[in-house]
């Protein structure tokens, strides 16, 4: 089995050699691309498995990289930047980052996230072979990880797949943000309640048919969220 590749995408050489150096060791296949309109030919050209993304980038930032990426893909996306408030990394995760790491970051908990990010991105064996889920017009394959309504496909993110399977299969069920954060695999010392909300948004953009009125994902105030009953 050949190597997953990794697209790291950072303006300052220092920092990305020490990343690709530490991805290269854990077994990975790196790019390097130093601002954003080299990191989508590298996207289109290449098709890494995961983008590593700085936000503060020349030229195309790293919020309209994700968004380019996002239009088109459900490639993973963990974004690095300096900015440490929580409202950055919600505007991070609204971009539709899976992830989201500050500077400076310890090189081993970049292989950690990528790792953990690649590993909730793929299919997990018997634990969703052959099955099949529905939520209103929405038909969930969780053996071929897609999402259709009516045929038609709904490009998902692996964090937006695992939230929207860990609700449907309870539907009525209430989930607090901390039980959604362990669900989709985020439930580290770096999470926060919030982001959440912010997946939560971009799952509802797209599986919704008018998002300011959803039928599917509902909030519950308060406390969390649930799937509509059937």
């Amino acid at each position: 089995m050949s190597a997953q590749t990794v697209l790291v995408v950072e303006d300052e050489p220092r920092i990305a050699a020490i990343a690709a150096d530490y991805l290269r060791h854990a077994g990975y296949a790196v790019i390097v691309a130093r601002d954003g309109l080299e990191a989508l030919r590298h996207v289109g050209a290449s098709h890494p498995d995961l983008v590593v993304l700085d936000l503060g980038l020349p030229g195309v930032d790293g919020l309209e990289v994700a968004r380019t990426i996002r239009a088109s893909s459900s490639l993973p996306i963990i974004m690095v930047t300096a900015r440490v408030a929580e409202g950055d990394r919600l505007t991070g995760l609204d971009s539709g980052a899976d992830d989201y790491m500050t500077k400076p970051f310890s090189p081993r908990e970049l292989v950690a996230r990528v790792k953990a990010v690649l590993r909730r991105s793929q299919p997990r064996g018997t634990d969703v072979s052959g099955r099949h889920l529905r939520l209103g017009d929405l038909a969930v394959d969780l053996e071929r990880l897609t999402v259709t309504r009516n045929g038609e496909a709904i490009d998902l993110t692996g964090t937006e797949f695992r939230l929207l399977t860990t609700l449907a299969r309870h539907p009525g069920r209430v989930f607090t943000r901390a039980q959604l954060l362990d669900a989709i695999g985020d439930a580290d010392g770096e999470s926060f309640d919030r982001a959440v909300d912010a997946h939560v948004k971009n799952l509802r953009r797209k599986i919704e048919r008018d998002s300011r009125r959803p039928r599917y994902v509902l909030t519950i105030y308060g406390v969390g969220y649930k799937a509509a009953d059937a």
